[in-house]
């Protein structure tokens, strides 16, 4: 028996103006492997997209460095990540640097400490490629935001350190040439994410912040990574959803999350938060069909932000 496959229409959900003044300039991270997989970044990203270009320990640099200039080919800003913890010295730092800027055409970067606890070589910390100076010359440069705080760096579960460092990368800012901004891991409760932010504003930290959002993704992946990623107290949100068997099955999208965040920043239009960076947990096409459906299709240049 002939088994027939009709496509039903469905009309485009019409994104709220709040949600699609906030999803302009979105940006998204991949991995070299999984860019592997896509086709074609042009069939799922507006033109200019910022994305980041994930840096896993062991990933060989040729593999980066392929993928960022793939992506530049591509019409898109190429961002990649660059640990410090898993960087042997400076001579790596400006071989990687040179690469990127003379394969690629690199001009951003993102720079953190890395996940791994021991070091590799010379550096430790995200301020000590920032003082480097091998990134003069970069137009952009993002270091690491933590909403939930971050056990790694503040062992006592408090932030003194973290608000130490980021003190400190406020003044790196406001004397560098290169737009700096913070990108946070993935969040899933608005609550503390704006308290956050405004305890920032409040220590006369006022960078922009590009706020972690997961993408749509089966439940059981997001606990996954969340638990692996040291996603704390809004992980709740998705244990009460693991609860609920009406949901339990169904995707998550981060459709609340997002929409609670717009909301908060039209009434409130000096909040730090500047835009979303999404976490394609669940597959960079489920997720770029999402940001289209909520108005991120009419992004800006990233060079305009």
């Amino acid at each position: 028996m002939a088994l027939f496959n009709f496509k039903r229409e469905t009309a485009a959900p019409t994104a709220s103006p709040l949600v699609e003044g906030f999803m302009q300039d979105y940006s998204v991270e991949v991995m070299p492997r999984t860019a592997e997989k896509v086709e074609s970044f042009r069939d799922l990203l507006p033109q200019h997209t910022r994305v980041y270009i994930a840096h896993i320990e062991g990933t060989p640099i040729a593999e980066m460095v392929a993928t960022a200039k793939r992506l530049r080919a591509e019409g898109f800003d190429a961002m990649p990540h660059f640990p410090a913890r898993i960087i042997p010295d400076r001579a790596t730092l400006a071989d990687w640097i040179a690469r990127y800027q003379g394969e690629a055409d690199v001009k951003q970067a993102l720079l953190l400490g890395g996940g791994v606890s021991t070091p590799a070589g010379d550096y430790d910390n995200s301020m000590q490629l920032m003082e480097s100076g091998l990134f003069d010359g970069f137009q952009r440069l993002h270091i690491a935001g933590h909403p939930e705080g971050n056990r790694d760096i503040d062992r006592d579960g408090g932030d003194r350190v973290v608000m130490e460092a980021l003190k400190w990368k406020q003044a790196f800012s406001e004397r560098t040439d290169a737009k700096m901004a913070l990108a946070t891991q993935f969040c899933f409760e608005a609550g503390p994410v704006i308290k956050w932010a405004d305890r920032l504003a409040a220590e006369g930290i006022d960078l922009p912040i590009h706020i972690g959002v997961a993408g749509p993704a089966k439940l059981q992946t997001l606990i996954k990574f969340a638990i692996a990623c040291g996603v704390g107290p809004s992980l709740r949100v998705l244990q009460k959803r693991a609860m609920d068997v009406t949901k339990l099955l169904l995707p998550y999208e981060p459709t609340e999350f997002v929409a609670e965040l717009a909301a908060h920043k039209a009434r409130h239009p000096d909040f730090g938060i500047q835009s979303a960076h999404f976490f394609p947990l669940g597959g960079i096409k489920s997720n770029a069909n999402w940001a289209i459906e909520h108005g991120g299709k009419s992004a800006v240049p990233a060079s305009q932000s």
